[in-house]
């Protein structure tokens, strides 16, 4: 019986690191979360425990480290770091052929003191997380941004109905109830030369703006309809992947105590909840080929 290796990846995870930029007033921060995953040649390292061409995570730390320096403004945003530090990882060590870096972006808002917005004092923000996710393999390059832990939520212009029934169905339609949820999106890029800023800012405009505007029939409906807005205002975005778990809110039965309940108090339960995923994309998307949606999948 012949046994082989597989596929196999190493790397450095969740490099912490924030940059300061302090050659302009106000001062910036970037404070990032950084992962890397390393694939070569590192047969020998397996079969035979010859580490010479192993490039060892803490050497991947301190590279993530000395590129929050040495790659100047590429660190000011996510995207653009992720790929200085991709690029080095396969065109500077040998025997890398494919890497992958995996960026969690962490806000900061400047506070004001006196009513004038501080130079160098800041509050974390903590409505989500940027990510961000390179892949390079030295002739190609995939760049996905996305947003992790924003949690929205309408109070009404959200109905449930006309579902499918039978024995086991208890739920009661609705037309007018909380729609709630925690989303997680992955956006893939067709363009590198991009403001990734700007870019980021309007998909999170757009997706608030949708969801807020958007009278829904059900969550799955309202999540396309967001993955379509997007893209129709940034058609250099292939395709957007969601994952939007329901944030239940039930009525609570008070009238026990003679109390009348029209849609004032809801209990919020954490769980279980509907799990709503989805994929939203253009007919001429790429294939997405080796980039990476979500950090948990293989490659």
């Amino acid at each position: 019986m012949a046994i082989t290796l597989g596929h196999n990846q190493y790397g450095k995870a969740e490099t912490r690191v924030v940059r300061i930029f302090r050659d302009t007033e106000p001062h910036e921060i970037a404070d990032y979360n950084v992962s890397v995953a390393l694939v070569g040649d590192f047969d020998d390292v397996h079969y035979n425990g010859d580490n010479t061409k192993c490039l060892t995570t803490d050497a991947t730390k301190n590279t993530v480290n000395a590129y929050a320096k040495e790659a100047g403004d590429a660190v000011r945003e996510p995207e653009s770091f992720g790929i200085a530090l991709a690029k080095h990882f396969v065109d500077d060590v040998p025997q890398v052929s494919r890497v992958r870096v995996q960026i969690e972006a962490y806000p900061w808002d400047r506070l004001s003191h006196n009513g004038t917005p501080h130079p160098h004092a800041f509050a974390r923000r903590g409505a989500y997380v940027r990510t961000v996710t390179v892949t390079y393999d030295g002739s190609q390059l995939w760049v996905v941004s996305g947003v992790r832990d924003l949690i929205v939520l309408k109070t009404t212009d959200s109905e449930f109905h006309t579902f499918y029934q039978e024995r086991y169905t208890t739920l009661r339609p609705t037309d007018d109830r909380i729609m709630a949820s925690s989303v997680t999106a992955q956006w893939l890029h067709t363009e590198t030369d991009t403001d990734w800023g700007a870019s980021y800012g309007r998909v999170l405009a757009t997706l608030g703006s949708t969801f807020a505007g958007h009278h829904s029939l059900a969550l799955q409906q309202t999540m396309y309809a967001i993955g379509q807005d997007i893209i129709t205002e940034q058609p250099e975005i292939a395709e957007i992947r969601f994952s939007m778990p329901n944030k239940h809110h039930f009525l609570v039965d008070l009238s026990p105590f003679d109390v009348e309940n029209k849609n004032e108090v809801f209990h919020a339960d954490d769980r279980p909840y509907g799990y709503i995923e989805g994929t939203v994309r253009r007919d001429d998307a790429p294939n997405p080929g080796s980039a990476a949606f979500d950090p948990g999948q293989g490659w």
